[in-house]
């Protein structure tokens, strides 16, 4: 009589310590910082059209909470459970968050450009590193959403 072989699926997203120092999950701690600043620079900017900073707002306030909480369920090892799944939430997240920050981008940049030419040079600096940062996070976002693609059909 044979026995079924067990076999044991290991998670590649990493758990514990170890998202510290593995691609692409070490982009995590570079959106949070890059959010986390389009987050306050926008908060503390010059508001020309309330519509878009609330997107710009939205997008950087929702992705700095879903990041960190990913992070943590990350580092507590949550992702062992359901490998596919998680491979699949980590994919889409950084799908939909790469695009949502490049929108986001794309207002911040014509809101700056709106103040560049009503405004003096010193009120705007603020809005011009919102959009440098949200370019930065959109990247961060783009290149890990690559990265988990890759992981995700390599698997």
């Amino acid at each position: 009589m044979s026995t079924p072989a067990t076999s044991s699926v290991t998670c590649p997203i990493p758990s514990g310590g170890r998202v510290f120092t593995t691609f692409p999950e070490i982009l995590m701690l570079g959106e949070f910082v890059f959010g986390g600043l389009v987050w306050i620079l926008v908060a503390s900017s010059k508001v020309v059209f309330p519509d878009d900073e609330g997107w710009v707002m939205f997008v950087s306030v929702f992705c700095f909470v879903i990041t960190t909480l990913l992070f943590i369920l990350y580092m507590a090892g949550v992702q062992k459970r359901s490998v596919n799944g998680w491979l699949r939430v980590d994919v889409f997240y950084h799908f939909f968050a790469a695009v949502f920050y490049l929108s986001a981008a794309v207002l911040e940049t014509s809101n700056t450009r709106h103040l560049l030419i009503a405004l003096a040079p010193k009120i705007y600096k603020l809005n011009i590193s919102a959009t440098v940062f949200a370019y930065l996070a959109t990247l961060l976002y783009t290149v890990h959403a690559m990265g988990s693609i890759i992981r995700w059909k390599s698997s």
